[in-house]
């Protein structure tokens, strides 16, 4: 199976989350329904470069934190 179309577990925020299908990091923040731009992102307390997101393939067990902005007013 490729990396492209895995189905694991990971730590989502704490929570166990399944990745089934594309695991890139892209692709589980549009399955989330994130906007890019508005989020931060840790995997295994490391922080992400924005910038770096595209070349990121999530793997077995990874411990991925998501912070979504939000505006208000």
């Amino acid at each position: 199976m490729s990396e492209l179309a895995s189905c694991f577990t990971i730590q989502l925020n704490g929570e166990e989350y399944t990745i089934d299908g594309d695991a890139h990091l892209p692709a589980l923040l549009e399955r989330l329904q994130m906007r890019r731009g508005r989020v931060a992102v840790e995997i295994n307390q490391a922080i992400v470069p924005r910038v770096q997101y595209g070349g990121v393939t999530l793997k077995p067990g990874d411990k991925v934190e998501i912070i979504n902005f939000v505006g208000g007013g």
